[in-house]
């Protein structure tokens, strides 16, 4: 069977009991699978399902079947709440807007990969309109894929519906053919961009037709960088002032927003052959780049997780950076949250770099909110994110084999860290208890292949990460209690604190090493450190001992401090 002649359709149910809306319709079956699974994991819908459409080339219709359901599909809700439906287009001009070319974007989605081309250069080139109609079944199949569901939104016959697409359709291309035919659409490379714009600045049409003489300048290009690469061309060769300035670069903004937004235009121009977590760290990097470049100054692990640039990206970049190609912009931004709340893992094989890459696009995206998107879509992205990396099989592979429990410990404290989003906390919460309070742990931790000041000083570092990694007081506290607990035991089997305080040493040199373990550096807060304390206080109250701090400036300004970490200060 021709695979143009299949294709696969989203829909989606926004609340129970509400209407069937069209949300992508593609020619790949994965793709489709990979959206409706996206969708429902962000929580953006009440139900989904996808469908295969075939057409039938004897009675030229599509047969459907539904290859896939989830959420409440079945569900109809008591009151049907009312749904405002898009306007319909009804003139030419208003398949030039935002929506109605993103809708085009969808429907067209395979016919326009396959030509290397945008829903603004459709609109805007003879050669692409007519190619499109001589393709015959491909701009029927579309006006279909999108008359189904709105004849449902809208209570009319789904017939009823195509003939007025197709008269829209015919009226857009009767247009554009007739105005190249008459001359009427401007040739850039011949009379020039600015002068162009300028003319134009006025004009009823100035979109449109300055729009098809930025389609046609790059026609010629072999890529979607190539493509890039022109438009920037043109950016720079807008007028420098006055009414055409504002409309060359809006009209440029178009197709470069679109290329941008749109997998294969990104991946040309920032490169092929990454993964997702590098290809969303190098778009972070292009949209975000002065802030980036300043956290890469100052955070090594930005600096490792994000790639250079080519020459066309920092060129891009810079264009972005303004006021200007804000909407430009906005779509990549849009493309890196879609992706962060999508199924796909960032770094499939390597859970540890995963987690670097999500910490490394947190800060990134962080330092840029608000000039790039709202903080609020920013903290949604990363907690449906984190919601990944608290699963079973994302901790049973980031953990892998062989590792100590100590060290698993420490691994899953720098995963609570890095999750956000008190559901995430508690579940990431739950893993570390389940290490720290094992079996497997404490015989690892009280054991004698390390001595007992080594073992303590683990457990402290355990401890104080355990503190500052952003769980609830009721996830960490268990955490901590146990760790002091197993300093407790270490240090009373070895007697440190009383050892310590007997050693023939300096009383100044045994009251720091005593103050340390009270103070929770040397050992985890809890009963070892409360024996270390109560020894610190007996040396501390020796005539002996301070008049050694006193002869000693110095040692007495560290034990000042070291007493008031110890609550020793009263």
């Amino acid at each position: 069977m021709d695979g143009s002649r299949v294709h696969f359709e989203v829909f989606v149910r926004k609340v129970a009991g509400g209407p069937w809306t069209l949300d992508r319709a593609t020619e790949s079956r994965a793709a489709a699978l990979e959206t409706a699974e996206g969708l429902m994991a962000a929580g953006r819908v009440a139900a989904v399902r996808v469908s295969k459409e075939v057409f039938d080339e004897e009675t030229r219709e599509f047969n459907s079947v539904v290859i896939l359901k989830l959420g409440q599909a079945e569900v109809v809700a008591k009151a049907r709440p009312q749904v405002e439906a898009q306007p319909l287009c009804v003139t030419p001009q208003d398949l030039y807007t935002l929506h109605a070319r993103e809708r085009i974007g969808r429907l067209l989605e395979g016919w326009l990969e396959r030509n290397n081309a945008t829903p603004f250069e459709l609109l805007h080139r003879p050669d692409l309109v007519e190619k499109l109609e001589a393709s015959g079944v491909d701009l029927q199949h579309a006006i279909q894929k999108i008359a189904v569901p709105e004849a449902h939104a809208r209570a009319m016959s789904v017939h009823e519906l195509i003939r007025v697409f197709q008269a829209l359709v015919e009226r857009a291309v009767e247009r554009l053919l007739k105005d190249h035919r008459r001359g009427a659409l401007p040739n850039l490379d011949k009379e020039g961009f600015a002068r162009a714009a300028d003319r134009l600045a006025t004009d009823a049409e100035r979109g449109y037709l300055l729009g098809a003489g930025v389609a046609a300048s790059i026609a010629a290009a072999a890529s979607w960088a190539d493509k890039v690469e022109r438009l920037l061309d043109l950016a720079d060769a807008a007028p420098a002032k006055g009414q055409g300035r504002p409309l060359a670069l809006f009209t440029v903004q178009q197709p470069l927003a679109e290329i941008l937004e749109a997998k294969p235009g990104i991946t040309d121009v920032l490169g092929k052959g990454q993964d997702l977590g590098a290809s969303l760290a190098a778009m972070t990097r292009l949209v975000a780049y002065d802030a980036v470049e300043q956290l890469t100054r100052i955070e090594p692990a930005v600096a490792r997780v994000m790639p250079e640039l080519s020459n066309l990206a920092v060129r891009l970049a810079g264009w972005l950076s303004g006021e200007i190609f804000q909407d430009t912009r906005a779509a990549i931004g849009r493309r890196i949250l879609r992706e962060l709340k999508g199924p796909r893992r960032l770094c499939p094989g390597d859970a540890a770099r995963e987690i670097d890459v999500l910490r490394a696009l947190a800060m990134s995206l962080t330092a840029a909110a608000g000039k790039l998107m709202p903080m609020e879509e920013v903290q949604d992205a990363f907690a449906a994110r984190s919601k990944m990396l608290v699963t079973g099989d994302f901790v049973e592979a980031y953990l892998g084999q062989g590792q100590s429990a100590h060290d698993e410990v420490e691994a899953l404290v720098w995963l609570a860290e890095n999750v956000i989003g008190a559901a995430n906390k508690r579940l990431a919460a739950g893993w570390l208890k389940a290490v720290v309070q094992s079996l497997r742990f404490e015989k690892e931790m009280t054991g004698v292949d390390e001595t007992p000041g080594v073992r303590l000083a683990q457990l402290a570092a355990l401890h104080r990460a355990a503190g500052r990694c952003g769980l609830a007081t009721a996830d960490s506290d268990p955490v901590q209690e146990k760790l002091g607990e197993l300093g407790g035991r270490i240090e009373s089997h070895a007697r440190l604190a009383a050892s310590v305080a007997q050693a023939k040493a300096p009383l100044v040199h045994r009251l720091t090493l005593l103050l340390k373990l009270a103070a929770g550096e040397a050992a985890p807060l809890g009963p070892a450190a409360n024996r270390a304390r109560a020894e610190a206080l007996k040396l501390f109250r020796l005539d002996a001992t301070r008049a050694e701090l006193a002869e000693q400036p110095e040692q007495m300004r560290q034990v000042r401090d070291l007493i008031e970490q110890a609550g020793l200060a009263a």
